[in-house]
């Protein structure tokens, strides 16, 4: 396994275009935590912004249905968040491991839209919800959602139309309000 001063990288995660998430092991206490890294070493004003915004929007929020933020560091260069590691793996991946019952993927379909339900109800408007931001742990069946990093709170939301070619988010999951 590769190791630094402080991480013990268990597992990579995810490998984006401009991030990469390992599943490591804290050598301080011990513990498994998540960490979101920037890929580029010397990274644009504009991903260091939304990875200060995730941690920003994230900390505010106390909710059983949100992946904790616990802070935002230097790493190798880089800026990195620190999460909550709850043992799960993203939606898509639990669907392409699992065989699911149509009980157990209403039973889902609801946990996901109570956490909505939290997000709004402390104004705050995800704008990424995909099955790549839907985390599971397969034995308890507990689900949260992750990456804030373009998530705005709704006071502060005003419904502009825009240029498509700057859009935010996935296309594919976006809402008719992100649109335009």
């Amino acid at each position: 396994m590769i190791t630094n001063s402080k991480y013990k990288i268990v597992e990579k995660i995810s490998d984006g275009i401009d991030t990469v998430v390992y599943r490591v092991q804290e050598l301080t206490n011990e513990t498994t935590v998540i960490l979101k890294i920037l890929k580029s070493e010397y990274a644009n004003l504009e991903y260091v912004t939304e990875f200060k915004h995730e941690y920003e929007i994230s900390k505010l929020l106390d909710l059983p249905g949100v992946i904790k933020v616990y802070r935002v560091e230097n790493y190798q260069n880089s800026i990195a968040l620190v999460l909550e590691d709850i043992g799960g793996q993203n939606l898509k991946q639990f669907i392409n491991n699992n065989k699911i019952n149509i009980i157990d993927c209403l039973k889902l379909a609801i946990k996901i839209t109570d956490i909505i339900i939290d997000l709004h109800e402390q104004h705050i408007i995800h704008k990424d919800i995909k099955p790549q931001n839907i985390i599971i742990n397969p034995q308890s069946m507990q689900v949260k959602i992750t990456d804030f990093s373009i998530a705005s709170r709704l006071s502060k939301e005003n419904a502009i139309i825009s240029n498509p070619n700057l859009l935010k988010g996935t296309l594919a999951y976006m809402s008719p309000e992100q649109t335009g």
